[in-house]
C-alpha cells in the first residue's frame, strides 16, 4: 500500500491510495483510514481483482447473501464512505464484513467487469487486488458516525441534525 497526500485545506485532506497485487482491498482501506484517523470521508476507485466477494441485502429477511467471484475482473467503479461509530453494535458482524472492532467503518459498493463484458457488483465484502487498485479518499471536515438501525438491522450513517 502506497499513499500520497494530494491536498490539505481547511480540515479536509485528499489522498491517493494505491494497492498492490495480493492486498485485500477492504482491510487495506480500513487500515489506512485508521492510520490517518479518518472518520468522515468518501472513497472512489478503479483497478482489478483476482477474486472478490459481494453482499446483497434482503430487507425482508434482514440478511446478506454472499456472492463469491473467483475470476479476474476489472473494477469499473468502487464508491463508498468511511465513518466512525456512534454506538456499539452488540458484537454483531456489521456490513463491512468485520466484527465491531471500534475502528473506522467502511461502506463500499463495487461493480466489476468480466472478460466477456458482463458485470457483477454489490456491497464489497472483500477483494484481492491484481494487479493494482487506485483510490481517491477525500476527507470531510465533519466526521460521520454509524450506528445500529434497529428497524433494518443495518449499521447506517447517523447524521447529526444539530447543524
Amino acid at each position: 500500500m502506497r499513499h500520497k497526500l494530494l491536498e490539505h485545506d481547511d480540515g479536509r485532506r485528499k489522498f491517493v491510495l494505491v494497492l498492490d497485487a495480493g492486498e485485500e482491498a477492504v482491510a487495506s482501506i480500513k487500515a489506512f483510514a485508521k492510520q490517518q484517523d479518518l472518520e468522515g470521508a468518501t472513497v472512489a476507485g478503479i483497478g482489478a481483482f483476482e477474486s472478490c466477494s459481494f453482499g446483497h441485502f434482503n430487507p425482508a429477511t434482514k440478511e446478506f447473501t454472499r456472492n463469491d467471484l473467483t475470476a479476474q475482473a476489472e473494477v469499473l467503479a468502487l464508491n463508498g464512505n468511511i465513518a466512525g461509530r456512534s454506538c456499539q453494535n452488540d458484537g454483531h458482524e456489521d456490513d463491512d464484513g468485520d466484527d465491531d472492532d471500534g475502528g473506522p467503518h467502511l461502506h463500499l459498493h463495487c461493480v466489476v467487469g468480466l472478460n466477456d463484458a458482463s458485470t457483477r457488483g454489490g456491497h464489497l465484502i472483500q477483494g484481492i487486488v491484481c494487479p493494482t487498485m487506485e483510490l481517491i479518499i477525500e476527507e470531510s471536515p465533519v466526521h460521520l458516525d454509524r450506528g445500529m438501525d434497529r428497524a433494518s438491522g443495518l449499521v447506517l450513517l447517523q447524521p447529526n441534525q444539530k447543524d
